[in-house]
């Protein structure tokens, strides 16, 4: 699934505007950043509640597909700016965690491989 095609599936808004549209290897939902890091994979689509520099660190590294902020959580200015700059696709959902990882799943999405 391409990242267009989730945001038409989820409702989700593109924070970072202009974008180049990848595919979604697979989903991932988590909050602890050092969890994150040592499960993520190229083209993820991850899922979390946090909002911060840290979280567009851990994406910019491990060159996730996009970032999704659930439950309409507000994301500062300065964190989006800083998405745009990484190239990192970033999302906002008023759909929760639960919502969105299932969206992908029914949708072809897999889990992020174990490991």
């Amino acid at each position: 699934m391409k990242v267009s095609e989730f945001v038409k599936l989820s409702g989700s808004n593109v924070l970072t505007g202009d974008y180049e549209d990848r595919e979604i290897a697979c989903g991932y939902t988590c909050d602890l950043l050092s969890h994150v890091m040592g499960k993520g994979q190229a083209d993820m689509a991850w899922v979390t509640v946090q909002a911060h520099m840290n979280v567009i660190a851990v994406a910019s590294l491990l060159d996730f597909a996009c970032v999704i902020i659930p439950e309409g959580l507000p994301v500062d200015e300065m964190i989006v700016k800083k998405a745009s700059q990484e190239d990192i696709i970033l999302l906002s959902s008023t759909l929760t965690a639960f919502e969105l990882v299932t969206l992908m799943h029914e949708n072809g999405v897999p889990a992020a491989k174990k490991g």
